[in-house]
């Protein structure tokens, strides 16, 4: 393909796209494909000779939207959003362009150095204390991580390597594989899957620890269980404080974790993956009160801050744990300006990474720290309503208070009529939910997923949910 043909060809996808997305609320939110439905809409090999660009365009109907899920659709309400605006499309055209792996600062010096900049951007427009940023003149400062679950797992070993060098200078007879053993971390029973997934791949021990009846991890749950490990001759290294779990969007008790984790020297992570979006907004910083004791903070742009995926935003305060752990340096690796700049490889589990700082740039500029905020503010401000339009049915009930853009209800009842009323909701095919459970209640969550999302659209959701709701209830 030439310069020539490239031109007709990405005019004519964007205006796809834009019409794809303008007219995304047309579409089935799910498809009723089956299982192995692609393979026959395309050839058993590939084509020996090229085919016109306008053959590819004809094709993507009949294979790929016929499959596709429409996560900005606003009648799309399962799991947590994924951002999508045009600035981060275009900026991904950009980076596609460029195509540079930005493993060290000479692969590609502005790879590097817009990183740098836009997470003490970003962390600066959270409200983050200054002894996260690269700006504060020390070592600490963010990086892009693909997803909260790299974010954790990379924590996770940082602080698997300080502990280990701390126990060895106390006790120099014992071996590694003694250490290891010893290793302990906690989390919230209602952290995401990938905190135990986290002490699997980094060969440690992880305790869920029962929250509170808020579901909320608290300082003295957590003192009780360090307390009782270090008497079994545990060593705790590790806590993961989440703020918005993935369940029900509750928030642990940071300030009272921190406490725990300083006064016993562990690692202490923050995975705010959902929430930490909006904490862009200055009335949601209480929830993260107490993160100036954290070692590491995360959140997910990609999720609620219209940067599309992957934009995982990670800081440091002492990322030398990371680069120590992960330092492998191969002369072919090796540049004169080492140590003056970041290598993000040593940051990071893959050893190459796309150009994904242009998406924040692009993002930031064009949309402003204002425009982000109202985005935020009125994807909370619908959730409140579609709450307001639960509660005013006595049928129904609200599980979790609601903080963020999500919302926990559920038909009063059992959860046989529950799990029924989210299979007819599906099934019906007009809108898209997923359940949770949490203490043996099962619970159906409305997430404000797509950014075209008005009110008019919690209304026909509710509808939907309700008149779901009566073909339940008559049946029973």
């Amino acid at each position: 393909m030439e310069a020539g043909d490239f031109k007709d060809f990405a005019k004519a996808m964007t205006d796809y796209i834009a019409e794809y997305l303008e007219n995304i609320r047309d579409r089935p939110v799910v498809p009723s494909v089956k299982p192995g439905y692609l393979r026959p809409l395309v050839p058993e090999q590939a084509p020996e000779k090229a085919e016109p660009w306008t053959a590819v365009m004809a094709d993507i109907e009949r294979v790929v939207m016929s499959g596709v899920t429409h996560w900005h659709s606003p009648r799309f309400h399962a799991y947590f959003p994924t951002a999508n605006s045009y600035p981060a499309i275009v900026a991904d055209m950009l980076s596609g362009a460029i195509a540079c792996i930005g493993f060290t600062w000479i692969a590609s010096p502005a790879c590097t150095e817009l990183e740098v900049v836009m997470l003490d951007w970003l962390g600066q427009m959270l409200g983050l204390p200054e002894c996260f940023l690269a700006r504060s003149g020390g070592e600490a400062g963010g990086v892009i991580q693909g997803t909260a679950s790299e974010a954790t797992l990379v924590a996770l070993l940082g602080a698997k390597s300080r502990t280990m060098q701390r126990v060895k200078e106390q006790h120099p007879e014992w071996t590694d594989t003694e250490i290891l053993s010893k290793l302990v971390g906690y989390c919230n029973k209602q952290a995401h899957s990938s905190v135990e997934r986290a002490g699997l791949l980094g060969g440690v021990k992880m305790r869920s620890l029962k929250p509170d009846n808020k579901h909320r991890l608290r300082g003295d749950i957590l003192q009780e269980a360090i307390d009782e490990d270090i008497k079994k001759g545990l060593i705790p290294f590790y806590v993961v404080a989440t703020l918005g779990t993935t369940s029900s969007c509750t928030f642990d008790a940071l300030d009272e974790i921190g406490d725990v984790c300083a006064a016993r020297d562990v690692w202490l992570h923050v995975d705010a993956a959902y929430a930490g979006s909006a904490f862009i907004c200055p009335e949601y910083r209480y929830l993260m009160k107490g993160v100036e004791k954290a070692d590491s903070f995360n959140f997910n742009p990609h999720k609620w801050m219209l940067v599309n995926f992957d934009c995982s935003a990670m800081w440091l305060k002492q990322p030398r744990w990371i680069v120590d752990a992960f330092n492998v340096d191969p002369l072919y690796l090796k540049h004169d300006q080492q140590g003056s700049a970041p290598d993000y490889r040593h940051w990071q589990i893959p050893l190459g990474r796309r150009f994904r700082a242009l998406k924040l740039w692009f993002v930031l500029r064009l949309y402003g720290v204002e425009n982000l905020q109202k985005h935020i503010r009125k994807h909370i401000a619908l959730a409140h309503l579609f709450e307001k339009l639960c509660t005013c049915d006595e049928r129904f009930e609200i599980v979790e208070e609601v903080t963020m853009g999500l919302v926990c209800f559920r038909l009063k009842g059992s959860n046989d009529i529950n799990e029924e009323l989210l299979r007819r909701i599906n099934g019906r095919g007009k809108i898209h939910l997923v359940p949770s459970k949490i203490d043996d209640v099962y619970f159906l969550r409305l997430a404000i997923c797509s950014r075209f999302s008005e009110e008019s659209d919690i209304h026909i959701s509710w509808e939907e949910i309700k008149n779901s709701a009566d073909e339940v209830l008559a049946q029973k």
